[in-house]
């Protein structure tokens, strides 16, 4: 391609191979008749051909044009579409894929009403879900293997946008008829770490973000038992008299369901800011800005038109199965670290 060459020429050509007339050309264009007469000479000078001559019934197209106009046709059709605007995001038509990662704890209080909200009102849309803590959600966003991720953030890098979604608490969770919470009074921090512990971490290393907090404070909990999922946690602190420390969301979720009661941990820490973070190339995306705006309300509990989910969806997710019309494919969960697993 020739560097200097003028592509609004081929504009020029395109209409007066339509029209084989200077002066309508001059018109359809809004230019004057020496406009057109200046851009034709351009063009001859460029491609080395008349391309039109006169003749009794006007301009007339040599074969070297006549090979031309189908090709410049598509180049400008094509280039019209390139610049066009997009056409109007519409969740119930609309069809794309995106992968969100988070830790464990956001897949029951969070992603269960999300995915069973999109498989409503934007059935189109598929949402794989990827398993990740603080460094390797933002080093998967770097690396574009996912469109957004939702956690526990201490700091992002400049190119990534964040916003705060909520903010959560440590309570602990255990049976309601628990020795625990059999007393009149509220337990005191002994109390709780007197007791065995079961704790969730998708890397098995026994240690949550509590125990980061229990170190800073000198003190230590004794961990029995230690999960890769939240799967059977309301089923084991029923049958094992183990007590677990998760976050509010995730508890409250297990005590709406089963027989379980959470109490507040009374340790000075303060409180857990969760933030969804994007890469700075996607503010002005249509669908992607869509779901960030849904993902915040279900952070929110907004999604007010999403029925409560049932046992079975729950375990379903907590799985790694599909939930209704939204994908969760094998091949879209990656590597899990829980350094930052309550």
């Amino acid at each position: 391609m020739k560097l200097n060459f003028d592509l609004n020429l081929l504009i020029v050509l395109h209409v007066l191979l339509e029209e084989r007339s200077v002066t309508r050309t001059g018109a359809r264009l809004g230019r004057t008749q020496s406009a057109i007469s200046n851009s034709l000479k351009r063009l001859r000078d460029h491609l080395n051909d008349p391309l039109l001559v006169r003749t009794p019934d006007g301009l007339s197209p040599t074969p070297r044009a006549a090979e031309l106009q189908p090709v410049v046709a598509r180049l400008l059709r094509e280039a019209g579409n390139a610049i066009a605007p997009p056409e109007a995001f519409d969740p119930a038509t609309a069809q794309a894929q995106f992968v969100i990662g988070a830790p464990d704890r956001f897949n029951l209080p969070v992603f269960l009403p999300l995915l069973e909200h999109l498989g409503r009102v934007a059935p189109g849309l598929v949402v794989n879900l990827r398993t990740t803590d603080r460094d390797y959600a933002i080093r998967l966003i770097d690396e574009g293997e996912i469109d957004l991720a939702v956690g526990w953030f201490d700091a992002t890098p400049p190119h990534l946008q964040r916003r705060l979604v909520f903010e959560d608490i440590f309570v602990c969770l255990c049976s309601g008829d628990h020795p625990l919470v059999a007393g009149d009074g509220r337990p005191g921090l002994e109390d709780i770490l007197s007791y065995p512990h079961l704790v969730v971490s998708s890397t098995g290393d026994r240690r949550a973000a509590f125990d980061a907090v229990l170190d800073r404070h000198g003190l230590r909990r004794n961990i029995a038992a230690t999960l890769m999922s939240f799967t059977i946690v309301p089923e084991l602190l029923l049958a094992s008299g183990l007590i677990g420390v998760f976050t509010h969301r995730t508890a409250e979720y297990f005590t709406h369901r089963y027989p379980l009661v959470t109490v507040p941990v009374p340790l000075e820490v303060a409180p857990i800011a969760n933030h969804l973070i994007w890469h700075s190339r996607f503010d002005a995306d249509e669908p992607h800005s869509w779901l960030r705006a849904r993902i915040e309300m279900a952070c929110a509990g907004r999604l007010d038109d999403a029925p409560r989910p049932s046992a079975r969806q729950a375990r379903d997710l907590l799985q790694g199965r599909n939930v209704g019309a939204v994908h969760q494919p094998s091949h879209a969960v990656g590597r899990r670290s829980g350094s930052d697993r309550p």
